[in-house]
C-alpha cells in the first residue's frame, strides 16, 4: 500500500499532503518529481495544491504537459487511484482526466476560509467513512475554484453519480449562499467514471489533526487506506 505525492515547480502543499497520508497509511509517501515517469509500486497518486508554474497561462495548464502526467494517465487507465486537490484538481481537468474547467472565482477574489461540503455518495473508495448527505468542514484557498462545464456535461455528471461533494450549509442544504466561488450546481469535487479519480477544490489535508482545528478531512484518507490495504 504505497502513495506518491507529485511535485511541480510552484506546488507548495506537498508537505501537508504527505503528513495526512502518513497519518492514515502508516508510512511516508513517495515524493515524485514532475519529470519522473515511473510510478511502479504506487497504489495512489496525489497531486496537491499550490501554484504550479506560477499559475501562468491557465492554472494547471503547463503542469498538465509535464512528463509525469502521461504516467498518471496510464496509472488511472489501469484502475489506479488518483487524487487531485485544489491546483491538483485544475491539473486533472487540464490534462483531460476529469471534465470541465476551473475558472476565476465569481467574486474575482482569492478566497482563504472554511466552508462546508455535503457528501453526495458514500460508496466510493474515497468516501466510505463519510455518510451520504453528511456535511463536514473543509478549507478553501484558491482564486480559480469556480467549477464550470457545459450543461450536457453537468447533466452527465449528475446522471452518472459523479458529483463527489457540493458546497453546502452546516446542515447540508445546498444553497447559493453556501457557494463560495460560483461553481456550477455548487460542485466542489467530481469523480471519473470508474470512481477511482477524484478532483476537489477544498483541502481535506488541512483538517486531519485536532491540533489543526479538527479532523473533518481525515475520513477521506482513512477510507483510501482501508480500501487499499484490503
Amino acid at each position: 500500500m504505497r502513495a506518491g505525492v507529485v511535485v511541480f515547480p510552484g506546488i507548495n502543499r506537498e508537505r501537508d499532503m504527505a503528513i495526512a497520508l502518513e497519518r492514515s497509511f502508516g508510512r511516508k509517501p513517495r515524493i515524485v518529481w514532475h519529470k519522473e515517469t515511473d510510478l511502479a509500486g504506487l497504489d495512489l497518486v496525489v497531486i496537491p495544491g499550490g501554484f504550479s508554474y506560477g499559475d501562468y497561462l491557465r492554472c494547471g495548464a503547463m503542469a498538465a504537459q509535464s512528463p509525469v502526467m502521461r504516467a498518471i494517465a496510464d496509472h488511472a487507465a489501469r484502475g489506479g487511484h488518483v487524487l487531485g486537490v485544489c491546483n491538483g484538481f485544475q491539473i486533472l481537468t487540464e490534462a483531460g482526466l476529469l471534465p470541465g474547467a476551473l475558472l476565476r472565482n465569481a467574486g474575482l477574489r482569492f478566497l482563504a476560509r472554511d466552508c462546508c461540503l455535503r457528501v453526495e455518495r458514500d460508496d466510493t473508495d474515497f468516501a466510505r467513512l463519510y455518510r451520504r448527505g453528511q456535511s463536514f468542514r473543509a478549507v478553501i484557498a484558491h482564486g480559480d475554484g469556480n467549477y464550470f462545464a457545459d450543461p450536457a456535461t453537468l447533466d452527465r455528471l449528475e446522471g452518472e453519480g459523479l458529483v463527489a461533494f457540493r458546497y453546502a450549509t452546516p446542515d447540508g442544504a445546498v444553497t447559493p449562499e453556501a457557494n463560495p466561488n460560483g461553481s456550477a450546481r455548487n460542485i466542489a469535487g467530481i469523480y471519473a467514471p470508474n470512481l477511482r479519480v477524484l478532483g476537489l477544490m477544498p483541502h481535506p489535508e488541512d483538517l486531519v489533526d485536532p491540533l489543526m482545528g479538527g479532523e473533518d478531512g481525515k475520513p477521506l484518507f482513512d477510507s483510501l487506506a482501508a480500501v487499499l490495504a484490503a
